[in-house]
């Protein structure tokens, strides 16, 4: 198989490599749509971005079905679908073509709606996540075209709502599971360790976003007659919120195991310090002992999104009555996100000093995932992604992130094999200011993906 698969790619990537200039094409469109969910000002670009792809998909042969909004949100969820041949599987690929907002323009070198190269390098909003993975698909299905077809069913499956929580499409699997069942299932929404190292994500961190406000006095007081002796919310609030890491940064939960260990593959530190755009003099969380992998990919960790009391600009002498945090927990796969939300409130109420008047409310609980790799689809799209990259294996690591759909099509589809990759390695810096992709990545996880598609089934068409 080894040697099949080796051959297979070797004739699939001068294909794929002759439609850089397409994918070019099809990236610079739709990231040129400003395509973010559930806003007023960018509903149109939204719009547009959905008419793009319904295009896109039938350009590469698939009988498309728009399914529309049924929770409200005026947002189209599209399948294009080829039937598979007599005795063939299901292959369902996913994306999704909203993206979040682009931010300070200020903060772009170029502007964050124009495809532009840089350094070899494709920046834009949504170049990485998702839309270079939109793009990858329809690469990959028009290189299987050109070989002659698959007999395996497609579906290839894309959202518009994934960065608000993809409320639409959960609900469209709970309302017609029917739709979503497959064989194998290829979620690409990650991304390699780095650039040209083949990864597969194994496990993706689940968890909830906590509002925690303190209430201490009835209106704001002057600090000059009461300040002292009148209790200060922002001052509790701190102090709470502080009980949330012990003296090396570690996050800590009263109940919780927080000090896991990763098993697989280690996240170097100074790579992890590049990654994540540490400054120099800066520590890592955690001691020497604490592997990266360790704190990002096996334990919960709080994040405070949030924080609102009086702005710098608007303060005044006087003690604050009220402040408010948003938190954003992650939850590693082993724990019950719910289970560990609560104790998280819990702590914060344990914590609060001077008997403050604390409320919690707790929401967008979902839970973590663990990736099975003992299957045969997975094993074969191992070996293909490998190859393409002229490896003999590839790297598993986990991720922090959440993917909720992951755990929804397995309940509907819990025959299904399912594996998580993508395009979006760390110097894609996405959800941040100059985000890019590297096309080459683009390439090889595209020549991967049809090397897949032609040798899935019986017989294997290359």
């Amino acid at each position: 198989m080894d040697t099949v698969i080796s051959d297979s790619v070797s004739r699939i990537r001068p294909l794929v490599e002759a439609q850089r200039s397409q994918i070019f094409t099809d990236l610079a469109e739709i990231t040129s749509f400003h395509s973010v969910h559930s806003t007023e000002q960018d509903a149109a670009d939204h719009a547009q971005a959905a008419a793009w792809v319904k295009q896109a998909l039938a350009s590469v042969g698939l009988e498309v079905t728009e399914l529309p909004s049924i929770i409200g949100t005026n947002t189209p969820t599209f399948i294009g679908t080829k039937a598979a041949e007599p005795g063939q599987p299901t292959v369902l690929l996913y994306s999704h073509y909203d993206v979040v907002p682009a931010g300070d323009p200020a903060a772009w070198i170029t502007p964050a709606n124009e495809l532009t190269e840089r350094e070899g390098r494709w920046y834009a909003r949504g170049a990485a996540d998702c839309k270079g993975n939109l793009v990858m698909h329809l690469a990959a299905l028009r290189t299987v075209a050109e070989l002659g077809g698959t007999g395996v069913g497609i579906k290839f499956l894309v959202e518009g709502s994934e960065e608000q929580g993809g409320a639409e499409l959960s609900a469209l699997i709970k309302a017609q599971p029917e739709l979503f069942q497959a064989d194998m299932i290829l979620i690409a929404d990650s991304g390699n360790q780095q650039v040209g190292v083949p990864t597969l994500t194994t496990s993706l961190r689940g968890g909830a976003q906590l509002s925690v406000t303190v209430d201490t006095l009835h209106a704001a007081v002057h600090s000059g007659s009461f300040g002292g002796a009148a209790p200060d919310a922002v001052a509790a609030l701190v102090r709470i919120l502080d009980s949330l890491r012990d003296e090396h940064g570690r996050t800590q939960i009263d109940g919780v195991d927080t000090m896991a260990k990763w098993p697989g593959v280690s996240y170097p530190r100074e790579m992890f310090r590049k990654d994540a755009g540490i400054r120099d003099g800066v520590d890592i969380m955690g001691t020497n002992e604490d592997d990266p992998a360790d704190m990002v990919w096996a334990r919960p960790a709080i994040s405070i999104t949030g924080f609102t009391s009086t702005p710098v600009e608007q303060a005044v002498n006087a003690v604050p009555p009220t402040a408010t945090a948003r938190l954003n927990l992650r939850v590693p796969a082993g724990m019950d996100a719910s289970e560990v939300a609560a104790k998280l409130a819990e702590h914060l109420r344990t914590h609060a000093p001077w008997n403050v008047q604390l409320t919690v409310d707790i929401e967008d609980v979902n839970a973590p995932f663990a990736s099975k790799l003992d299957g045969p689809g997975v094993a074969l799209f191992d070996s293909c992604l490998a190859a393409a990259y002229g490896k003999q294996e590839t790297v598993k690591q986990g991720s922090g992130g959440s993917i909720p759909l992951c755990a929804e099509l397995l309940e509907v589809a819990p025959q299904a094999e399912l594996v998580l990759f993508g395009v979006e390695d760390p110097l894609a810096v996405i959800h941040s200011p100059n985000e890019s992709v590297d096309p080459n990545e683009i390439r090889d996880i595209a020549v991967a993906e049809a090397a897949f598609l032609l040798q899935y089934g019986t017989p294997p068409k290359v």
